[in-house]
């Protein structure tokens, strides 16, 4: 559905859904409150007024229009309520990861200018401590959370702040409300840093016009409406929750939820029962494996039951497409399914997801088309922070897995060359319904979504848009009837020793389903042949060792064992029967380390640090080479 009301900045979006739902009991944000551990409501009014009375105290504390506010908080109330007052001054939002030390914390006050911190638990108010006297453009800290020694004399109480605000926003009112009204466009909105595989992160300047209008040309292909409910506990500093669970979910209407932390995700799925989920790949590869290893341990006819139950679940999808009826048959067989295996997956998702929309990494076509059967349509989209972040959806009535859809309105996109660097094909928005198809090349887009450029760094910039007007998302695709499908990334590829581009990433996530096999990086760059760091599932290592009769307590002796060897083993030898010759994962090891945010392996937004993991497994790398003559 559209957008309730029509907006081209963020405070033109905020006041007027304030006005329409003024003096109603319609929440906006909903939490759980520590002390009584029940879920807490805020109403568009409740939410208006601490909104305004924040920006009163930024505007006490020398905050005006372009100024940078940075945010370093987990996803709760604060973070919406300090950002929106920050959008009302026609300043800056800088959101980092909570998972970031203090050195890049550093690193990103200091690059953006930040002038003020607002920062939530004890843990974040330290980061503020060590990176005060080393950001010379940071004049005070708000804190969420009080820590046992206290705050230093240039901090300040969340509470505190909001208590001095009301006062500062009656008295300073009509020059506040000015810096809204007067927000252009272009203005930049936040800035968002790349997490970035190497180097220093990069400022992407995001403008007013980015997010309103990839919003807008969003909700034209989501079937939304403003009863949702949505689970916040994807970063809001990723552009991903930014826009599509917060932005989005503020123009339509709906309500956005809070998770209390994403160990809790699990149980506040069946706590707060969303209508719309809004997750990465992971949470669904997690949900789906863990069903399947449930039915892999099971009878044989537990096994059939399943894969009848999906058989009868996409039969009942396809006839019912376009709006046409199942018969009687179809729709009995249907209901039999859901009650034997699909409504557990109902339950664990809380029991009202009408859809799920899945971005930042592939979505494995077997577990879509898992989740469909169930009744629960995943819509995988496509997009990077540069651009807002959308670029592509697809469609609800007809998605076509393994790809991410088709361009949205306003949005164009192009196959350059990976050769001549031409452009071979192209598609916008307004061109659906489309049979385009290319062949594979650098995927490069234009549009009102796209960034302004990059934070203090003309030359990145430079490289990254080109003459043109072309960004260059630096991904490798293809269209295929109108639906693109993505590759991989080109820093990613792998050039083997007799010269085969090769690219890792749809291999990777082809074993995104195997119960045994966690996390996988394949490695091959100037080599002969393909090889594999493995990192294994615990659990269901255990849960198979104890079925296969393999002893031993210690995880590293179930993996040296002969049985857990010749599982992973028969899982690549299945892979490389298919794969073509050069692709064919020759060896592997096993890593017990899960690659991770905290351990450096990991970018925040859940992508492997290639490098850092060569670097890191060098020798079992070299090991397994070491025959090679």
């Amino acid at each position: 559905m559209p957008a309730v009301i029509d907006f081209e900045n963020v405070p033109q979006l905020f006041n007027g859904l304030a006005d329409r739902y003024a003096g109603t009991d319609r929440k906006i944000l909903r939490h759980r409150d520590k002390d009584s551990n029940a879920w807490i409501g805020i109403t568009w009014d409740e939410f208006r007024e601490r909104v305004r009375a924040m920006a009163g105290f930024l505007y006490s504390k020398g905050v005006r229009p372009g100024d940078r506010v940075a945010i370093l908080s987990e996803n709760r109330p604060e973070w919406a309520i300090t950002d929106m007052a920050t959008q009302l001054l026609g300043a800056v939002n800088v959101s980092l990861y909570t998972s970031l030390p203090s050195a890049p914390v550093a690193f990103i006050l200091h690059d953006s200018q930040s002038k003020i911190f607002v920062v939530s638990t004890a843990i974040q108010v330290k980061k503020a401590r060590d990176v005060f006297n080393v950001c010379p453009d940071l004049e005070a800290v708000i804190a969420m959370s009080e820590p046992k020694q206290g705050l230093p004399e240039y901090a300040v109480m969340y509470d505190a702040a909001v208590a001095a605000g009301r006062i500062e926003y009656e008295e300073h009112r009509k020059e506040i409300e000015g810096f809204g009204e007067n927000v252009s466009p272009r203005s930049i909105s936040a800035l968002i840093y790349t997490s970035g595989t190497t180097g220093n992160p990069k400022g992407v300047m995001l403008t007013h016009r980015n997010f309103c209008a990839n919003v807008k040309a969003t909700l034209d292909r989501i079937p939304v409406s403003d009863e949702d409910n949505h689970l916040s506990f994807l970063p809001l500093c990723h552009s991903f929750e930014r826009t599509a669970g917060y932005t989005a979910v503020l123009a339509y209407g709906g309500t956005i939820t809070y998770a209390q932390s994403f160990d809790t995700v699990a149980r506040d799925l069946m706590e707060v029962r969303p209508t719309v989920l809004l997750s990465v790949p992971r949470l669904f590869e997690k949900i789906y494996n863990g069903i399947k290893k449930s039915v892999d341990q099971g009878s044989a006819a537990k096994k059939s039951i399943f894969n009848w139950s999906i058989k009868s679940g996409m039969q009942y999808v396809r006839a019912t497409e376009n709006g046409k009826k199942a018969g009687p048959i179809l729709k009995a067989k249907r209901a039999l399914a859901h009650k034997l295996v699909f409504s557990k997956l109902h339950e664990k998702l809380g029991g009202r997801v009408r859809f799920a929309a899945s971005g930042g990494a592939a979505l494995p076509k077997e577990i879509g088309e898992f989740f469909m059967a169930a009744g629960v349509r995943i819509i995988e989209a496509y997009g990077l922070t540069e651009t807002a972040p959308v670029l592509t959806v697809n469609p609800y009535s007809q998605p076509r897995f393994g790809t991410v859809g088709h361009v949205i309105d306003g949005v164009t996109i192009g196959i350059q060359s990976l050769g001549d660097k031409s452009i071979i094909g192209q598609l916008s928005g307004e061109d659906y319904p489309s049979s385009l198809t290319t062949e594979d090349g650098e995927i490069v887009a234009k549009g009102p979504n796209i960034m302004l450029g990059y934070w203090n760094n003309e030359a990145a910039t430079k490289e990254a848009i080109d003459d043109e007007g072309w960004y260059h998302t630096g991904d490798v695709g293809r269209f295929e009837d109108g639906y693109l499908r993505i590759t991989d990334r080109i820093k990613h590829m792998i050039v083997s020793k007799g010269g085969k581009n090769i690219y890792p990433g749809p291999i990777e996530d082809g074993f995104k389903t195997e119960s045994l096999i966690d996390q996988i990086m394949v490695v091959g760059e100037g080599r002969e042949f393909l090889t594999a760091l493995i990192v294994p599932d615990q659990d269901a290592v255990r849960s198979y060792a104890k079925e296969h009769g393999v002893t031993g307590s210690k995880l590293s002796e179930l993996l040296a064992s002969d049985e857990i060897q010749s599982a992973i083993s028969g899982i690549l030898k299945a892979y490389s029967k298919l794969a073509v010759g050069h692709e064919k994962i020759r060896d592997f090891r096993f890593v017990t380390d899960p690659f991770t945010v905290e351990n450096g392996m990991m970018t925040p937004t859940m992508k492997l640090k290639r490098r850092i993991i060569k670097q890191n497994y060098a020798d079992v790398i070299e090991e397994m080479y070491a025959h090679v003559v």
